[in-house]
């Protein structure tokens, strides 16, 4: 089994130390790659590297139409390779194949976005109130970007950062999780392929407290965008505060799916299914925070346990499987305290709560899905993101109730509610505080909308025009045609 290595100014190196790191399969533990284990020495040639490219290198002399031509065509490359990148996703993550090219797809799509995006910004001229002048704004590239990508949605997550900030010219630091790097390391590859010059694009593997940890300290580096938890990410904006970089966070969130008794809630029984269960819970935007209205709380609960006694486990691999395992060793126990304590706080377990006893799954880190209810606002699993394959019910009176218990969270990444009522709808959107709010539906996005969160969920914003304009800075330019004397001073 090849070493696999880090790519710094155009090149494939080792770590400086030497250091190495397995990467295991989460369905079985077996060993499926070793790697490179950087530490502060490696992203400080990454950053120096990335530096030089954009100053000194013919990036920064690149028109934006070419850096869009090559950006799009890497949104071809990887459609071309999805199979691959889709099946070393799986089996680095766990998740189902299917979920896995899903995700190649939107990838290719979003770098064909931003590679059509990148020259359709033109400056804009403003109104100068000086006779003979002429004001006018131009957006330029923020500069060295430091890019610290999470473990759930490896590459996907990397795209929604790498292809915008391509497009707006930037040079790119890149470090994946630690424990998927797979398609991270593939992805590079590819846009090898493209021809981008030597230290636009920088790949450094390593963990977060010496790689990520530079790449937030550094002077050098002029943006640092993060997905991740919301302590990680406190600890970032401090270390940014070193040379008060511009900072991007996506830290996640606890979205509420309210099913109001006039909904379609019989539908909504399916897309509260899939808010939930998809690579077992593991995604930022999951609805595992159920409201029901009292007068139909038994039947939904009902529907749900059935259906959610019927998930089949398994190897991501292999097409019948419809929930993989969670990521790791330590992500499994984490959803166990979340359940037990929710237990101890007074919820009633209907489902789940355990490790799946099937023999065939005993080597992975497999929790079986879970539906809990009787809950409250105030239990510990209401108020965490608990990024398992638990699904919590909490019942409320009337409309006002819903929308207090909703926004009652630190969080506001995103939330969805089931009415037919025009009116209820244009109340209850305008009410929830959160970046995105689904009605009659759940868990869609899509790379021309924006993404992003309130209060703790982050700073900034993801995909569509927006996502472009984090990576850019305003710079206004002032110019006087015919400049006269004032005859102030000296007269």
């Amino acid at each position: 089994m090849d070493l696999l290595h880090q790519f710094i100014n155009g090149q494939w190196v080792p770590a400086k130390s030497g250091a190495q790191r397995s990467i295991q399969n989460p369905f079985d533990q077996k060993v499926i790659a070793h790697v490179a284990e950087g530490d502060r020495e490696d992203a400080k040639a990454a950053i120096k590297s990335a530096q030089n490219a954009f100053y000194q290198v013919e990036w920064s002399k690149i028109s934006a139409t070419e850096r869009g031509k090559m950006i799009y065509e890497l949104g071809n490359l990887i459609e071309a390779h999805k199979e691959k990148l889709a099946e070393l996703e799986t089996l680095n993550t766990g998740k189902t194949y299917t979920e896995s090219l899903w995700d190649m797809d939107d990838i290719a799509g979003i770098f064909r976005y931003y590679g059509g995006l990148a020259d359709k910004q033109a400056g804009e001229v403003i109104a100068s109130p000086n006779p003979n002048t002429q004001s006018r704004l131009e957006r330029e590239p923020v500069g060295v970007v430091g890019m610290i990508c999470p473990w759930n949605y490896p590459l996907l997550q990397a795209a929604w950062k790498i292809a915008p900030a391509l497009a707006a010219g930037c040079t790119l630091v890149i470090k994946p999780s630690e424990i998927t790097p797979l398609t991270t390391i593939e992805w590079t590859r590819l846009a090898m392929q493209v021809g981008f010059p030597p230290g636009v694009i920088n790949t450094v593997l390593g963990p977060g407290h010496s790689v990520g940890a530079e790449l937030a300290e550094n002077h050098s580096v002029d943006m640092i965008s993060f997905t991740g938890g919301v302590l990680t990410g406190k600890k970032i904006m401090q270390a940014a505060a070193g040379n008060v970089k511009k900072v991007a966070l996506e830290l996640g969130g606890k979205n509420p799916h309210i099913l109001f008794e006039d909904g379609d809630w019989q539908t909504a029984i399916d897309f509260i299914l899939n808010g939930v269960f998809f690579h077992a819970g593991q995604i930022c935007s999951a609805g595992t925070r159920l409201l029901v209205a009292s007068g139909i709380h038994d039947q939904v609960v009902s529907l749900l346990e059935q259906r959610i006694r019927n998930i089949r486990l398994g190897n991501g691999m292999d097409e019948k499987t419809q929930m993989g395992p969670l990521i790791s060793a330590d992500q499994l126990q984490k959803v166990e305290n979340h359940v037990q304590t929710a237990v101890q706080e007074g919820a009633k377990l209907l489902v789940g709560g355990e490790r799946p006893e099937d023999p065939g799954l005993r080597e992975g880190f497999f929790y079986a899905p879970t539906l809990l209810v009787g809950c409250e606002e105030d239990m510990r699993i209401v108020q965490e993101e608990v990024f398992g394959p638990v699904v919590h019910v909490e019942k409320f009176e009337t409309e006002e109730e819903a929308i207090e218990k909703s926004n009652n969270t630190i969080y506001g990444l995103s939330g969805g509610f089931w009415s037919r009522d025009p009116e209820r709808i244009d109340r209850v959107s305008k009410a929830l505080r959160f970046g995105t709010v689904w009605v009659n539906d759940f868990n869609v996005y899509f790379t021309q909308a924006p993404w992003g969160g309130y209060k703790q969920s982050g700073l900034g914003r993801e995909l569509g025009h927006t996502g472009l304009e984090e990576f850019q800075e305003i710079k206004h330019i002032y110019q006087n045609f015919n400049p006269q004397p004032i005859n102030w001073f000296g007269k």
